[in-house]
Parts: C-alpha cells; structure tokens; sequence
C-alpha cells in the first residue's frame, strides 16, 4: 500500500509577492481531471469522511489552515497543512477527514479523476475491511 507524503512545490521568492505552480506528472505523481476547493467551512464542522477506492488527490492550504487525518486501515496520521508552497498526496484506499480549519481557510484538492459515486467508501468499518483483504 502506497503511503501519503508531503511535497515541496516551487516557490518563486519576488518582492512583488511571491508565486507557486503545480504541474501534472511533474510536481504531483498523476494526471489531473478534476479540481475543486473546499472554503467557508464553519467552525467545528469537519469534511470528508470517506475513502476512494482509486481515485488519487494532492490537497494544498491555499489561504489559512487545517489538519488531514488519513487513516490506511492499520493506523491514522495527522498531516497539518498551512503553506501554500507544499501539499500533501493521498493515495487511493485512504480513509481522509478534514478537520481543524481556521478562518477564511481555502482548500484546493487536485484528483486525477473525474467524479464518480461508485468510487467512495462512506463507511469507516467497510473501508478497514476491504484495507485489510488489499
């Protein structure tokens, strides 16, 4: 099983503010099909609570930040995200929660696929069983 890791994005230092790129295959391992942000998140409320059978995601703090909890089915890490010059892989069949997100915090995921129903596992039980037989 592939494990989640943080990756260092270039960082472009100019007195006129600084600037970050991400490209596909090159700074994150995958394809890109499909971005989307997570924002307005009120106090206390956590996001995700599921897995993905194989769906892959890179997530960045863009503005703020927040905390992923990633469980593998074995055991769970905390990753703390607040720079927008490094983000954080998760590879396919990991358990994700987004917690902990401080004022006007944007999350940005890149997934390398497109959105499909039939790919998640909503159920924390079900996820550590089929973890377990992978």
């Amino acid at each position: 099983m592939e494990s989640p890791y943080i990756i260092q994005l270039p960082k472009l230092l100019d007195d006129r503010g600084n600037l970050s790129f991400i490209e596909e295959n090159n700074h994150i391992p995958f394809k890109i099909e499909r971005t989307y942000w997570i924002y307005d998140v009120p106090g206390g409320e956590r996001r995700g609570g599921h897995a993905y059978h194989n769906l892959q995601e890179f997530i960045v703090a863009l503005s703020g930040s927040f905390d992923v909890v990633l469980h593998d089915g074995y055991k769970e890490t905390r990753f703390s995200l607040n720079r927008s010059y490094y983000g954080l892989y998760v590879p396919r069949m990991m358990w994700r929660e987004i917690e902990n997100f401080s004022t006007n915090s944007l999350a940005l995921i890149l997934a390398d696929g497109k959105y499909n129903e039939q790919d998640y596992i909503r159920d924390f039980d079900q996820f550590v069983n089929q973890a377990h037989v992978q």
